[in-house]
């Protein structure tokens, strides 16, 4: 068990040095291509940008981690955020209650997918391809089909904290480290990476899988929430098409962060730089001036190229 430990950590730290030399490369890159790349402006803006992404990919990492998937975040996110804002503006709650509610709402999505997906044994790619839409159709439901305009009533999420780089960031940051904790040293993050790496075994251990592949999924619903309460807080508005195709951003993240979509492996740290990754390609094209389909072809390339990276690397480790 020690050796196959010290492999793993081994192998995860060759993956986020090799993810870092990606960064910085593709940050020299662009920043000579652009005189404004390198700038305060644009790294604030990245920041701020990517809270709400990045909350998600930590709950997708682990999803991942179980051989799951969850495509239901982005729908989770829009509907999260639309009952929260419906509670404020309509029910005149106090924002606290209303906020509580948005993340009672992405807790109860994410636990009836794993409880679906669970209870039937169904595929989770099947159960959650349903909830986003079932969640999406809920979303126009509650707003009406109209956005929800909030104003500052969760504006502390957005308010600048450190050179006017948001509130969002740090909590983000702050979850990155204790989800990395919770995986990599507590017996809930063995039991995820074991359920993962060969599920017959923890069953033949005593170890019942089931519930822990629903609070894996129910705490990545009640982060996609949370992360609805931060996009809120930026645009100051719950939008019920909000979050839309945010799903594919959030695994493509996760899977450049090295995460295995096979399952046993992964790092909540190395899903952050693989955030980093996409939010730094996303605005060095954009600033050298490349097309928005333009840019969606190379974003898609890096992720396939990403996918058969992850896929050489599980060859090589099951030829040893």
């Amino acid at each position: 068990m020690s050796t196959s430990s010290s492999s793993r950590s081994s192998s995860q730290l060759g993956t986020y040095l090799g993810l870092s030399a990606v960064l910085v490369g593709m940050a020299i890159l662009f920043g000579s291509l652009s005189e404004y790349f390198f700038s305060v402006e644009t790294f604030v803006a990245i920041a701020n940008e990517i809270p709400a992404l990045l909350v998600m990919a930590v709950g997708m990492t682990f999803v991942l981690i179980i051989a799951g998937i969850d495509l239901s975040v982005g729908s989770v996110l829009a509907l999260s955020a639309a009952a929260t804002a419906t509670a404020i503006l309509q029910w005149h709650w106090a924002t606290l209650p209303a906020a509580l509610l948005g993340l009672l709402v992405g807790l109860a999505c994410g636990a009836a997918t794993g409880w679906i997906a669970v209870a039937w044994r169904l595929p989770s790619f099947i159960v959650s391809l349903g909830m986003l839409e079932a969640v999406r159709g809920g979303a126009y439901v509650v707003t009406d089909s109209r956005t929800q305009y909030v104003g500052d009533a969760i504006g502390g999420l957005a308010a600048p904290w450190v050179g006017g780089v948001s509130a969002s960031f740090f909590i983000a940051v702050a979850l990155v480290v204790v989800a990395q904790l919770v995986l990599s040293k507590t017996v809930f993050g063995r039991y995820v990476v074991g359920i993962g790496t060969n599920e017959e075994a923890m069953r033949l251990a005593g170890i019942n899988p089931s519930p822990i592949r629903i609070a894996v999924f129910a705490a990545t619903g009640l982060l996609a929430g949370f992360a609805g309460l931060m996009q809120s807080a930026r645009l100051e508005a719950a939008d019920p098409n909000a979050g839309s195709g945010m799903e594919l951003q959030v695994i493509a993240a996760v899977v450049i962060g090295g995460t295995s979509l096979m399952g046993g492996r992964g790092s909540v740290i190395n899903t952050f730089v693989g955030v980093l990754i996409i939010a730094g390609l996303e605005a060095g094209l954009a600033q050298i001036g490349v097309s928005d389909p333009s840019k969606r072809i190379i974003t898609g390339c890096v992720i396939v190229v990403a996918v058969i990276i992850d896929t050489l690397r599980q060859r090589r480790a099951g030829a040893r």
